[in-house]
């Protein structure tokens, strides 16, 4: 990749939990927001030239569908003052998702640190591993809300934000495995 990552930023849609969505629905969302995203013109004539406003990398379906949104050459508009170094991973629904969903946000993750790497990364640790090494981090988007009290802990009371919906530092440590308080 030429493009320097140092973030994943896993995000969820705020939309119905166990509700289809596509990215071109994503899509149309970001379109109708105030201002609308935008994506260079370049950019869409060379990947998923019909997504003109969606700014996210990847979305995950309730079925585990992988859709693609920007290239991950292309700069998202995702998590404000980071996009430049990060990718965005949507996944459909609010604070539930299905086992579906789980198991294609991890595969995701794999298949993204082959990517960035260069080189072939085939389980959740070896991904895991490679991205600390790498100085990657994996975060929700409500991770990068503002630490007003100085602690160094982004607390719930100092949310901007819900999303993702759960507790990515929580569901990394405990295997990647899908957050029971937050399945369909």
């Amino acid at each position: 990749m030429k493009r320097t990552i140092n973030a994943i930023v896993i995000h969820c849609a705020a939309t119905p939990n166990g509700k289809t969505f596509k990215a071109v629905d994503v899509d149309a969302m970001h379109r109708n927001r105030k201002p609308p995203f935008t994506r260079d013109s370049q950019a869409r004539r060379n990947f998923n030239p019909d997504l003109t406003s969606i700014g996210y990398h990847f979305v995950i379906d309730v079925d585990g569908t992988i859709e693609t949104g920007r290239s991950l050459e292309e700069i998202g508009a995702h998590v404000q003052g980071s996009n430049a170094r990060s990718i965005g991973i949507c996944m459909i629904g609010t604070d539930k998702f299905t086992e579906a969903q789980w198991k294609s946000l991890r595969e995701c993750l794999i298949n993204l640190a082959s990517k960035i790497l260069g080189r072939t990364i085939m389980t959740a640790d070896s991904m895991l591993k490679s991205f600390s090494d790498a100085g990657i981090t994996i975060k929700g988007h409500r991770d990068y809300s503002p630490d007003l009290n100085g602690d160094g802990i982004i607390e719930r009371n100092e949310w901007l934000k819900i999303c993702p919906g759960f507790d990515v530092a929580a569901w990394i440590k405990d295997g990647l495995m899908p957050v029971k308080s937050c399945e369909i």
